[in-house]
């Protein structure tokens, strides 16, 4: 095979040197010729080879070490990057917690999710996904349109769209979720190193067996069921929500004590109830009421409670995404 001259880049560009090979070389042979001509700012730290996207620079591969360089199709005067393979990866979890953890970025997601869940203690790492953090996008300022009627049509469109994605907000359906791709990397996906990930069951399987034996995902399933509920995302009547309400009462107050546990003792029903039912005259009675029916039982196990009860919803486990019906205009002939 011809022989091929690729340029390897360090630091961002600071260091660029260009090294021949052959296209039928493994990767991991190039690497180790890499390895040797060109300068490592910190020695003992693992590195490899990645290829850059023709249009992201952020984003790319990972060249894999028995694949041969013609794999990848590159021509003389590519430019691939040397870099680190392992960086440090900030986790979230729903209960407010952050774990930093060293990762090999190498892998992609669904490899990644092995190694991230054993530190944190979750044993079936399959039902969980990294997401982004639901941050509130800024408003881009609409170009004044023209009379045109094609230039009309699509105003209306990008305001009926503007119009459909407040709502998904409003009614905090998945759609704005951005789960990470599990058979991708960090890096092709351009995930940025100083970014906090969003750990979350994705998944709803095997949750029927979470009990206080397990309080890790106990707590994260409790977390995400109960933010579920008061966001609206699962329909409950108002009964419904009362009793939710004093099982949480449980899990953040613990035992009920009449001296203490008066109405108006919670200054914020929205912090146990959905917003619709949170300003019910005579609401905070009821949840009061519901809390002194769970005496005696330890957080976890009426973290256990509210998850198995929220089982038996009818909307449990379901996701929710809105639709806009998109209407066929007929030609005339």
């Amino acid at each position: 095979m011809a022989p091929v001259s690729l340029k390897i880049v360090q630091g961002g560009g600071a260091i660029t040197r260009t090294v021949l090979f052959d296209t039928a070389m493994r990767v991991s042979d190039a690497h180790e010729i890499v390895r040797e001509k060109v300068l490592v700012d910190q020695p003992g730290k693992d590195y490899g080879l990645f290829l850059t996207s023709a249009d992201d620079e952020l984003t790319g591969i990972w060249l894999e070490g028995h694949r041969t360089l013609d794999y990848y199709m590159l021509r003389d005067g590519d430019s691939l990057q040397y870099l680190c393979r392992t960086r440090n990866l900030r986790v979230r979890m729903l209960d407010g917690t952050e774990k930093t953890m060293l990762i090999d970025e190498t892998k992609c997601v669904g490899d990644l999710m092995m190694v991230i869940c054993d530190k944190i203690g979750i044993t079936n790492y399959d039902e969980y996904g990294l997401c982004f953090e639901d941050e509130d996008e800024q408003t881009q300022e609409e170009k004044p349109a023209s009379g045109t009627l094609t230039l009309k049509r699509k105003h209306q469109t990008r305001e009926k769209d503007a119009k459909l994605e407040q709502l998904s907000k409003k009614l905090k359906t998945d759609d704005n979720v951005e789960w990470l791709a599990q058979q991708k990397t960090l890096r092709e996906m351009g995930v940025d190193p100083k970014k906090t990930l969003l750990l979350k069951r994705r998944l709803f399987y095997s949750d029927r067996n979470v009990d206080s034996r397990d309080p890790v995902q106990l707590n994260l399933l409790y977390v995400q069921t109960r933010d579920a509920i008061l966001d609206g995302r699962q329909v409950l009547t108002e009964d419904k929500a009362v009793e939710f309400a004093g099982i949480q009462c449980q899990v953040q107050y613990g035992d009920f004590q009449e001296e203490k546990h008066k109405p108006g003792f919670i200054e914020n029903m929205k912090e146990f109830l959905p917003e619709q039912y949170a300003g019910s005259w005579g609401i905070d009675r009821k949840v009061l009421k519901e809390h002194s029916k769970h005496k005696g039982l330890s957080p976890l196990e009426a973290k256990h409670l509210y998850t198995r009860n929220a089982r038996e919803l009818p909307t449990y486990g379901v996701t929710f995404f809105l639709v806009k019906m998109i209407r066929q205009v007929k030609q005339p002939f």
